[in-house]
């Protein structure tokens, strides 16, 4: 479970994930600061690479933390995207810079909860 766990978040370039990789991604996750954790997830939610998260990334991320992490919610996932959305794109032009997703994150709280719950492994590694 912890390994497909890793692979869905940590979307290596080269199709595989190595033990220093996996090694790396656990140790960030475990114990870095706030700040690398939240450039970590902006690398990993940027999907195309582009250097923006746009809405469908976004939206797709949503999706899947709430498909690992369970329970009921509020709103639905569009829902919450479009509310971070109207609260931390700053320059109003539909993409998320890394700026403006680590000052979001920082400012934001309810967005700051959902992303520190999108790599909680405590349940996981209580598990192992």
């Amino acid at each position: 479970f912890l390994s497909q766990f890793v692979w869905v978040f940590f979307s290596p370039q080269d199709g595989y994930i190595d033990f220093m990789e996996y090694v790396a991604a656990l140790s960030l996750v475990l114990r870095g600061k706030m700040e690398q954790k939240l450039r970590w997830y902006f690398k990993l939610y940027d999907v195309d690479g582009n250097g923006c998260i746009d809405r469908h990334e976004l939206l797709n991320i949503i999706k899947a933390i709430r498909a690992i992490n369970g329970g009921d919610h509020e709103t639905s996932a569009e829902e919450f995207t479009n509310r971070v959305f109207d609260r931390i794109d700053v320059n109003g032009d539909g993409e998320l810079s890394l700026d403006e997703f680590v000052e979001g994150a920082r400012k934001d709280e309810e967005f700051m909860e959902v992303m520190m719950k999108s790599l909680d492994l405590s349940h996981i590694v209580a598990m192992i």
